[in-house]
C-alpha cells in the first residue's frame, strides 16, 4: 500500500479512482504548519531559525496522515507544483519525521500539472526528490514577510494608531494612492474637433475629421477653444472638397497568447465580471476536477503560472479541433509558439489550457455551475483561439483637400476581409472608448482620386482631457505584473487583504482608497520609502526567483535585507507623532482640504472661526480637529459628510449616526459601530434585557457612508419576500444571517454572492442561485416520518446530516450517509435533543430506543443554565451585533 499526499480533499477523491485500491490518496487541506504570530517565530541572531506551528485543525489532518502511513509502505508526496506545494511536502515530512511516524519508509514527489487519468499515471511513473531550492525560496518568502509585518506592525501602531501594516501588499497600495493622487491634481484642458459629413458622387454618405488648417497640421489641441473653432467651420463652409489620395493596405492580426494567471484574472474581470479571488477559486475546481456523467475529471490544467507554453500534445489536439469545427482555412500551416513578456516571468508551468480540447464547452455546460461554465468556455476559446489563422483586415485613408488648400480633412476606415482568430475569440480592453477614436473601423464607400465631394454639414464638438482611469482589479494585476510585482499565485489575496483591511474599496469595480490606506502610504512612503518602492519590491522577488534555481542562498539575502531593514525601524525610535503628523499634513492636506472653488483656503474652523483644521491622532486612529483645542473641540472624522461632528477624534468614530425615522413606527434609525463592525438599528434598548431594538448588520461590501435611511430601513425589513419557487410555489426569503446574506427555500440557505444585493435580488437571479446550490449538494433524502414531522438526511457544509423539524445532528465519523435508517436518524435526533440546554430551541425528541439514554443524560446536565444562542465561531443564525452598551 502507497500513501498519497495531496492538498485539497476534491483531488484526493479524483486522484484516488485514477489509482485504485494499491493507494490511499489523503488530503492536507493546505499548509499543515505555519509561523505562529508571536515575538521569536523567525530569528536573525540564530542563522534566521524558524519556529513552526500547526493548529487544531492541522493537527487533526496530521492524525489522518500519520494513521495511513501507518497501514503504508511508501510515502508519495503529491501537492501542488509550485513553491507553496513544494513546501507543504516539505512540512508533511518534516513532521513525520520529528514525529518518527516515518520508520524508514520511502519518500517520493511527484506533481501533476493536470488531474486527467493520463497525466497522474505519468507523474506517478516519473516521481522526483523534494526540491530543497524551492523549498528555500519558500522559507525567505515567509521569513520576510514576517520580519517586515512583525517589525513594521508596531511602528504603525505608535506612530499612527488606528493602523495595520499592509506587508506585501504596501507596493499594490501605493498604485492605487498614486493614481488616485493623479485624478486629484488634474486639471481639466479643453479641445476641440470637427468633423464633416460628405457624399461621394454616388451620393454615398461618409464622415471625414479636420486634420489641417493653414498648412498646418492640428494636434490633440489644434482647436483650443470655441473661437478656434467656430473660425475652422467658416473656413470649411467657404470652400469644396475633392478627394487627393487613398491609401490602401492590407494587416494581419494575430491572436493573444493562451492564458496565464494575471491574464485569466484580467479577462475573467472585463468579460465575466468575476473578481480575481473568485476565478481563482472557480479555477482551482476546473482544475481539480468536477463529476462529468459519473467520472471524474480535471477541466483545465495548473492553474498559478506565468507560462504561455504549451505541450506538443495539447497543441496537436487544439488543431485537430480548428481543422474539424472552423475549416483548414483557419489552421496555420505550422502551429504558434508563445513566449513571455512579463517581467520576472519563471515559465515554470504550461499556460492554462483544457486539458482536452476536444471537450467543448456545450458538451460539459450540463455539469458545471454557471461561473465554471463561464470560466471554462473563456479559458477554451482562449487557447484554441491562440493557434487559429490570423484576422486579415484592408485598411483604408483618405485625404480630402480644400479647393483653397487652406483645410484638409481625413477619412479613415477598416473592413475585415478574413475573420481568423476573430470568429472565435477577441480580447476586451479596460477602456475601449480611448481606442478607435477617430473610428477607425467605419467602413468606406469606394472613391477614386480627385473625385469631388458634396457637403451636407459640419458639426464641431468641444471635449475636454480626462484624468487617468482608477485601476481595476484586471489593469491593476496588469501593472503590477509589468512592474515586477508579486507572483500568479499573489494577485488575488493581495487585493482581497487591501479590501479586507478597509485601505481600499470597490465602486463600480474600480479601486478607490480609503483615507486610511492613504495615511499608511503616505507614512511608509516618509519613512520607509526604500521598502514601497517599486523596483525594490521587483528586485526582492528577482532575488527570490534566483534562490529558487540554486543560484543564491537564502540565508544571505536574508541577511542583506534585514541589516537595512532593522536600521530603518531603529531610526523610527526618536521620531515624534508630531514630526509624524507634520509629515503627512503636508503631503495628505491637498487631499483633506482642497481648495474652494474661487481658490480659498478650506482649513478654516467652522466653530471658532479663528482655528486651522490638521490632522491629529487619537486612541482610535487619525482625525481632523482644530488647532485651538482644548478651547475649541471641533473635530471630523475622515470621509464624514460637510458639518458632521463629534467632541473627540475616538467618539466621531464610534457615537451613533441618526439616519432618519421609520414612518411605520415613529423610531429612530441609526447607523452604529460595534464589536462585529457597522449595523444599523430602529430604536433603543428597553428596560429590560428582552425588549431589544431591531438590528441587523451591513452585508459585507456596503460601506457606512453608503447607508441612506431607505438602505436601512430595507436592511431592517429582512427577510423580505422575494418570491415563489416555480417548482413547487414555496416563498423564497432573502435575509442576512450569521454568514452573511443569504436565500431560504424550505429548511434550505443558499448564500447570496457579493455582486448582488441582498435588498434588490430579483425571483430570477435567486432561482438560478437556488437551482446551482442544489445541483453541488446531493437532494435530501427521506427516511419516514415520526410523529408528523419528516425525517430526512442531508449533505452539509460540514458533512452529512438528519433533520427533523429544526433538530438537526451530524451523523458521526464512519457512518456513511447512504446507510442510515429511520431508527438510526431518531435515536441520532433524540441524542442531540437531549444535548439542548435549558432554554433552547430544539424541540422535544421523539420516543426511540435510545431516548431512555438520553433522557438520563439530560438529567444530569444542572439545571438554571440559560442558553447564550451563541457559538464558539460568533452569534447564532440570525443574531445581530451587539452594541457597545
Amino acid at each position: 500500500m502507497k500513501l498519497v499526499v495531496v492538498e485539497s480533499p476534491a483531488k484526493a477523491k479524483t486522484i484516488n479512482k485514477y489509482l485504485g485500491s494499491d493507494y490511499t490518496v489523503v488530503a492536507s487541506y493546505g499548509h499543515i504548519r505555519d509561523l505562529p504570530s508571536k515575538d521569536g517565530s523567525v530569528r536573525p541572531d540564530e542563522g534566521f531559525a524558524m519556529s513552526w506551528q500547526s493548529d487544531p485543525r492541522s493537527e487533526k489532518q496530521i492524525k489522518e496522515i500519520k494513521a495511513a502511513l501507518g497501514r503504508a509502505d511508501q510515502l508519495i508526496l503529491a501537492t501542488d507544483p509550485d513553491r507553496e506545494g513544494e513546501a507543504i511536502s516539505w512540512h508533511v515530512q518534516n513532521v513525520l519525521e520529528e514525529q518518527k511516524a516515518l520508520k524508514g519508509k520511502p519518500v517520493q514527489r511527484v506533481v501533476f500539472h493536470e488531474i486527467t487519468k493520463s497525466a497522474v499515471l505519468d507523474a506517478m511513473a516519473h516521481p522526483r526528490e523534494l526540491d530543497q531550492t524551492l523549498v528555500d525560496a519558500y522559507f525567505a518568502r515567509r521569513a520576510l514577510d514576517y520580519l517586515v509585518g512583525f517589525n513594521l506592525s508596531p511602528v504603525l501602531w505608535r506612530k499612527l494608531p488606528g493602523s495595520r501594516s499592509a506587508g506585501r501588499v504596501q507596493v499594490a497600495l501605493r498604485l492605487i494612492c498614486e493614481r488616485e493622487a493623479e485624478i486629484e491634481l488634474f486639471k481639466a484642458e479643453e479641445f476641440w474637433t470637427i468633423d464633416v459629413a460628405l457624399r461621394t458622387a454616388e451620393r454615398k454618405p461618409f464622415v471625414a475629421r479636420l486634420t489641417h488648417v493653414d498648412g498646418k497640421r492640428l494636434d490633440k489641441f489644434g482647436l483650443p477653444s470655441e473661437a478656434d473653432a467656430k473660425r475652422a467651420v467658416g473656413l470649411i463652409e467657404a470652400s469644396s472638397y475633392a478627394v487627393t489620395s487613398i491609401e490602401r493596405k492590407r494587416v494581419r492580426r494575430n491572436p493573444q497568447p493562451p492564458f496565464t494567471t494575471s491574464t485569466l484574472q484580467q479577462e475573467a474581470s472585463r468579460k465575466l465580471g468575476m473578481s480575481a479571488s473568485r476565478t481563482m477559486q472557480v479555477a482551482q475546481r476546473l482544475y481539480e476536477g468536477v463529476d462529468i456523467g459519473g467520472e471524474t475529471v480535471g477541466l483545465i490544467t495548473y492553474m498559478r503560472t506565468d507560462g504561455v507554453q504549451m505541450s506538443a500534445e495539447s497543441v496537436a489536439s487544439i488543431r485537430d479541433v480548428i481543422r474539424g469545427s472552423f475549416g483548414p482555412l483557419f489552421l496555420p500551416e505550422t502551429s504558434r509558439v508563445y513566449k513571455s513578456r512579463a517581467k520576472n516571468a519563471q515559465e515554470a508551468h504550461e499556460a492554462i489550457r483544457p486539458t482536452d480540447a476536444a471537450r467543448e464547452p456545450k458538451d460539459v455546460a450540463q455539469y458545471l455551475d454557471r461561473d465554471q461554465a463561464r470560466l471554462y468556455e473563456l479559458v477554451w476559446k482562449r487557447a484554441v483561439a491562440c493557434q487559429m489563422a490570423s484576422a486579415e483586415l484592408d485598411q483604408t485613408a483618405i485625404t480630402m483637400d480644400a479647393a483653397d488648400r487652406r483645410t484638409a480633412l481625413r477619412a479613415t476606415g477598416s473592413i475585415v476581409t478574413f475573420e481568423g482568430f476573430l470568429k472565435l475569440y477577441q480580447e476586451d480592453r479596460d477602456d475601449p472608448a480611448a481606442d478607435g477614436e477617430n473610428g477607425d473601423d467605419r467602413l468606406l464607400p469606394t472613391m477614386k482620386e480627385g473625385e469631388a465631394l458634396s457637403r451636407d454639414g459640419v458639426k464641431p464638438e468641444q471635449h475636454f482631457t480626462q484624468p487617468p482611469p482608477r485601476f481595476t482589479e484586471a489593469s491593476l494585476v496588469k501593472r503590477m505584473e509589468e512592474l515586477g510585482i508579486g507572483r500568479p499565485s499573489t494577485y488575488a489575496s493581495i487585493m482581497q487583504v487591501l479590501q479586507d483591511r478597509s485601505y481600499v474599496r470597490l465602486d463600480k469595480k474600480r479601486f478607490v482608497p480609503e483615507d486610511r490606506g492613504r495615511l499608511v502610504v503616505a507614512f511608509l512612503a516618509n519613512f520607509f520609502e526604500r521598502y514601497v518602492q517599486y523596483n525594490f519590491t521587483a528586485d526582492l522577488e528577482a532575488e527570490l526567483d534566483e534562490i529558487a534555481e540554486g543560484k543564491l542562498d537564502w540565508k544571505v539575502v536574508l541577511e542583506r535585507f534585514w541589516k537595512a531593514f532593522v536600521g530603518a525601524v531603529d531610526n523610527t525610535k526618536e521620531l515624534r507623532v508630531s514630526e509624524v503628523l507634520d509629515r503627512l499634513d503636508e503631503e495628505l492636506g491637498p487631499h483633506f482640504f482642497p481648495d474652494g472653488p474661487n481658490g480659498e483656503s478650506t482649513r478654516g474652523c467652522p466653530r471658532c472661526s479663528n482655528g486651522r483644521l490638521n490632522l491629529k491622532l487619537g486612541r482610535y486612529g487619525a482625525f481632523i480637529g482644530c488647532s485651538n483645542y482644548p478651547e475649541c473641540r471641533f473635530t471630523r472624522q475622515f470621509a464624514a459628510p460637510s458639518g458632521e461632528e463629534g467632541e473627540d477624534g475616538a467618539k466621531a468614530l464610534d457615537e451613533p449616526r441618526v439616519l432618519g425615522v421609520d414612518p411605520e413606527t415613529g423610531l429612530e434609525v441609526s447607523l452604529r459601530k460595534g464589536p462585529y463592525g457597522f449595523y444599523v438599528q430602529r430604536g433603543e434598548q428597553g428596560e429590560k434585557k428582552s425588549d431589544k431594538p431591531k438590528r441587523v448588520s451591513l452585508p459585507r461590501g456596503m460601506t457606512p457612508d453608503a447607508i441612506t435611511l431607505d438602505i436601512a430601513l430595507g436592511l431592517l425589513s429582512l427577510p423580505r419576500e422575494v418570491g415563489p419557487f416555480p417548482d413547487n410555489g414555496e416563498m423564497i426569503l432573502a435575509g442576512i444571517g450569521r454568514f452573511g446574506p443569504y436565500l431560504k427555500l424550505g429548511p434550505t440557505f443558499t448564500s447570496i454572492p457579493k455582486d448582488d444585493d441582498v435588498l434588490t435580488i430579483g425571483l430570477n437571479r435567486a432561482v438560478t442561485l437556488i437551482a446551482e446550490s442544489q445541483k453541488k449538494r446531493p437532494p435530501a433524502r427521506q427516511l419516514g416520518e415520526s410523529g408528523g414531522n419528516p425525517v430526512t438526511v442531508h449533505s452539509g457544509r460540514y458533512g452529512p446530516y438528519v433533520q427533523m423539524g429544526k433538530v438537526r445532528a451530524t451523523l458521526p465519523k464512519g457512518v456513511e450517509q447512504d446507510s442510515v435508517t429511520l431508527e438510526k436518524a431518531l435515536e441520532l435526533i433524540a441524542a442531540k435533543s437531549a444535548k439542548a440546554p435549558a432554554g433552547g430551541k430544539a424541540k422535544a425528541a421523539p420516543k426511540a430506543k435510545a431516548a431512555p439514554k438520553a433522557k438520563a443524560k439530560a438529567a444530569k446536565k444542572p439545571a438554571g443554565r440559560k442558553s447564550t444562542g451563541r457559538t464558539k465561531s460568533g452569534p447564532a443564525a440570525g443574531d445581530q451585533p451587539a452594541t457597545n452598551d
